[in-house]
């Protein structure tokens, strides 16, 4: 079936497949014919926690980010639990953390016993800012967990200097911001560590949980390796209480294979972003992602427009089979998990949860696709044509 798309000047023709909001490695043939190579490749030793894979794909990420160290680990959520942990945080302190995060950035912060202060975002940037981490600062907050929202970077220099000045660590939350860059810097190399998830879905995915920890700190790096392994070493000797964190061999090469497109991938996903950017601008009642500051960078992970009827335009949106998400729809103090911090009303927070839609974007996006959705959206809102027709029946 056909379906045709007018507004803004364009006009596009496509076949009325479904638009997902990700595409997966099964997508890209040759990208998964050289895994899976890769996979039977360690199958076939038997090696399969730790080890020399482990080792080479951490010297590589190291590499990647410009940091001394990486450390693999068995998910985002335990790099930063251990990094808090690593950092001597747990009972008693306190963690600045934003409330338009997942929520998996508190519960590390909950996981090392400590207690995570949750504060408001700049509404334009969706991030902290030096100024917001000043006035959230008491005697308990022992770190500052400074996420990377949806691939943009944050003032991580300047944040830094205010942690230093507060003798305070720097947490990065680096989970959907891998290869950004940051300040002259990548993300990750900023902070005392940075945190990285590899779930199937991000920039740089798995094959299932992954993750790793960067750091220039060798105390540090040594800390998280005992702590991912029961705190042993050598064999037997224990020397801290640690747990079940390793990163699996068989994902440490799926994922090497993948770092080596993931500059390529985020070029794309720039281009795709500018795109719909230019397509989307202007349109009433839609408002694009803000442009990058000077130093910054936005990998995009994902591309999120803000929309006053956000479910409205969702619904429409699947009625053309065009998928979306919410990234997220409440804020961390609004969940019941956290209602016992009484954390006061955060406005920002929460008017960005009410408002804000993930659209396609991946790096198998064609700018066919890209078009479609940029007029899909515009016909949406400016009620230039009906479900029916979008769906070419």
């Amino acid at each position: 079936m056909l379906a045709e798309y007018s507004g803004h000047g364009l006009m596009t023709t496509v076949t009325a497949d479904p638009i997902p909001l990700v595409l997966l490695d099964y997508a890209d043939p040759e990208l998964l014919e050289e895994a899976l190579t890769e996979v039977a490749r360690i199958a076939s030793t038997g090696a399969f926690t730790l080890g020399a894979e482990v080792e080479a794909f951490e010297s590589e990420f190291a590499t990647f980010c410009g940091t001394d160290h990486a450390i693999g680990v068995s998910s985002g959520t335990e790099s930063l639990h251990l990094a808090f942990r690593a950092l001597g945080i747990g009972p008693g302190d306190e963690v600045i953390v934003p409330a338009n995060s997942f929520i998996a950035t508190a519960e590390a912060v909950s996981l090392a016993g400590a207690t995570p202060r949750l504060v408001d975002v700049d509404e334009d940037t969706q991030l902290l800012t030096p100024d917001i981490v000043r006035r959230a600062l008491t005697p308990r907050i022992k770190a500052v967990a400074l996420v990377h929202l949806f691939g943009r970077t944050g003032e991580a220099r300047e944040i830094a200097a205010v942690a230093r000045e507060a003798g305070i660590a720097l947490v990065e939350d680096c989970a959907q911001a891998h290869g950004a860059a940051c300040d002259g810097a990548r993300a990750g190399a900023i902070g005392d560590i940075g945190c990285f998830s590899f779930y199937p879905t991000k920039n740089l995915g798995a094959w299932g949980d992954a993750g790793a920890a960067t750091t220039n700190d060798p105390a540090l790096a040594e800390r998280m390796r005992l702590l991912r392994s029961h705190g042993e070493q050598p064999r037997y000797h224990h020397r801290m209480v640690g747990t079940t964190a390793r990163l699996d061999a068989l994902q440490a090469a799926v994922l090497r294979v993948k770092l080596r497109r993931l500059e390529d991938w985020n070029t794309r996903r720039r281009e795709l972003a500018a795109r719909l950017t230019d397509g989307l601008a202007g349109l009433p009642g839609v408002t694009v992602p803000a442009p990058v500051r000077d130093g910054g960078d936005h990998v995009y992970h994902l591309y999120v427009v803000r929309c006053a009827d956000r479910d409205g335009l969702r619904r429409a949106l699947g009625e053309r089979g065009i998928a979306s998400a919410v990234h997220y729809p409440f804020p961390i103090s609004s969940t019941e998990a956290y209602a016992s911090l009484g954390t006061p009303p955060l406005p920002a927070s929460e008017r960005l949860a009410g408002e804000i839609l993930s659209l396609p974007l991946h790096p198998h996006l064609t700018d066919a696709d890209a078009d479609r959705i940029v007029a899909a959206v515009r016909d949406v809102v400016e009620g230039q044509s009906t479900p029916s027709r979008s769906l070419g029946a």
